[in-house]
């Protein structure tokens, strides 16, 4: 009769993620797949405790989790992960057999898995959980796929690990793919508040010097511009990409050159999502402009639709990406390409904090 794995590679192999908790809840073991779901490594999670991690917003359930002597099984509970925001998990905890305080916890997150069935959404809905569901699916095997890389790398020599750490970066490649791809379909828009535009632009520049890629940055700031409504993490992720586009759109370039300005521009307004509504300001243009190349023409009808991308190493779900979370943030942006003066512009444009009572909130106009 062959041997069994071991209960730590089966483990690592589950697709669901699994939690050890000690006494006082502390996280003491998680497989692969809740590293993944955390988006966090084993190191880092065992820091905290279950609840510091996830907010649970049932009293109930909390008091039941406290006593670590009660399974539990929930399905579909609201709940506010670390770093990740609102999800929907079903849960389970199970206490581990003659060792007080311990507890074995199942997290799986419902809010990709909704059935297709008629819901009242009609056809569109479907389209737009399609990718939600699938990327569920997709996540659980990737997860066993690297916990059976990490397992075999323990086996093999220095000069056969760099497939197996191949295999991992993969892994991850492919996760952080379906992470934007589920960013794309999510319904959830992020709420908006007073944002100091520069400060947002210098937090992204601050990224790409990280990354080595800021040294063609140049500002050009209008110091009166006052605070814009946006979605502070949204705005980030907006700028990190235009950012990061424009400086490897120019990177082959002789004086590689990028410019981000801030300026009033006035009479710019988008027409309100409700009928009867007063049509939304947008006052504040935000522009980055490069002396690259500029995009192929027979593309630059198509740049903001997904998967498309004149990288070879790209997606195309970047600028997709950008163009929802500006709608989300009641914004507009649009590209232009000067061919005389040899530059690529993308302009942002983004309503005022103070205009905030002048459209409906939670009604994105489109």
């Amino acid at each position: 009769m062959a041997e069994f794995p071991d209960a730590q590679r089966q483990l690592s192999s589950l697709g669901l993620a699994l939690v050890l908790l000690g006494p006082g809840q502390r996280i003491i073991q998680a497989n692969p797949a809740a590293e993944q779901f955390f988006s966090q490594s084993l190191r880092r999670l065992r820091r905290f405790s279950l609840t510091e991690l996830i907010h649970f917003k049932d009293n109930r359930l909390i008091a039941r989790l406290q006593d670590s002597e009660t399974p539990i099984s929930a399905r579909d509970i609201n709940v506010i992960v670390a770093g990740l925001g609102p999800k929907r998990l079903d849960i389970t905890v199970a206490p581990i057999i003659d060792e007080p305080g311990w507890q074995m916890v199942t997290l799986q997150d419902a809010s990709g898995a909704e059935a297709l069935g008629n819901d009242g959404g009609g056809a569109e809905d479907v389209v737009l959980r399609a990718p939600e569901i699938l990327a569920h699916e997709i996540k659980n095997p990737l997860s066993g796929i690297k916990g059976a890389a990490q397992l075999l790398a323990r086996k093999l020599g220095e000069k056969d690990r760099a497939l197996t750490s191949l295999i991992a970066e993969e892994v991850d490649r492919i996760a952080r793919l379906i992470d934007e791809m589920q960013a794309l379909s999510s319904r959830t828009v992020a709420p908006v508040a007073a944002c100091n535009l520069h400060e947002a632009v210098r937090r992204a520049r601050a990224v790409l010097d990280a990354a080595g890629k800021g040294d063609a940055l140049a500002e050009e700031f209008d110091p009166s511009i006052p605070p814009v409504l946006a979605s502070r993490d949204g705005l980030l992720q907006v700028l990190i990409n235009l950012l990061s586009n424009a400086v490897e759109a120019c990177q082959n370039v002789r004086g590689p050159k990028v410019i981000v300005r801030t300026r009033f521009s006035s009479g710019i307004q988008l027409s309100a999502a409700t009928p009867g509504a007063k049509p939304v300001r947008l006052p504040i243009e935000l522009r980055v402009s490069d002396n690259g190349p500029g995009i192929d023409p027979a593309m630059v009808d198509h740049i903001f639709e997904p998967f498309v991308t004149t990288k070879k190493t790209g997606q195309g779900l970047g600028l997709a990406l950008v163009r929802k979370l500006v709608r989300d943030m009641n914004g507009r942006i649009v590209h232009e390409r000067d061919d005389a003066g040899g530059w690529t512009h993308f302009r942002l444009h983004l309503p005022l904090a103070t205009d905030a009572g002048t459209h409906e909130k939670g009604k994105a106009p489109r």
